[in-house]
């Protein structure tokens, strides 16, 4: 598998591209490449492999369940629970890029999606929009929710 490519699947949360190349990823969606995209890991390991999480808030992070978290490096990372049918995915690569599948400020639209992926990750659910992630920004002392 090539982690490059631009992956169609059905995250933990909603229908979503998948790569290890944040430019593509930001090609596809016609956003700004100066915006950052969230990362997807499979573990706590691989999380403290690119990030350190902040004493104060180790217990809410390990308890949180389909939430981003950005950290003071400024990166932002969501750690997929293993009993989510997107883990059997993510463990293949330990860490990608991920983003909602849809233009900037539009809604999924099956079309635009399948024809903008390299490779369809298919189940056999099929692909339904759902509820984004919550997102906090940690810093030492403090959290703010973002979304």
């Amino acid at each position: 598998m090539n982690s490059s490519l631009v992956y169609l699947v059905q995250t933990d949360t909603t229908v979503g591209f998948s790569s290890s190349s944040d430019e593509r990823l930001s090609d596809v969606k016609q956003r700004p490449r100066s915006k950052k995209i969230l990362h997807t890991v499979d573990s706590f390991k691989t999380l403290n492999k690119y990030t350190r999480v902040p004493k104060k808030y180790r217990k809410l992070v390990r308890k949180s369940t389909k939430t981003t978290f950005i950290y003071p490096n400024l990166n932002s990372f969501r750690v997929i629970e293993k009993e989510a049918s997107f883990y059997n995915f993510i463990k293949k690569f330990k860490i990608l890029y991920s983003t909602s599948a849809n233009l900037t400020g539009n809604k999924f639209d099956e079309k635009f999606a399948l024809i903008n992926s390299d490779i369809i990750v298919n189940e056999n659910n099929g692909f339904s929009e759902k509820v984004s992630s919550s997102i906090y920004k940690l810093s030492k002392s403090k959290s703010l929710r973002i979304r």
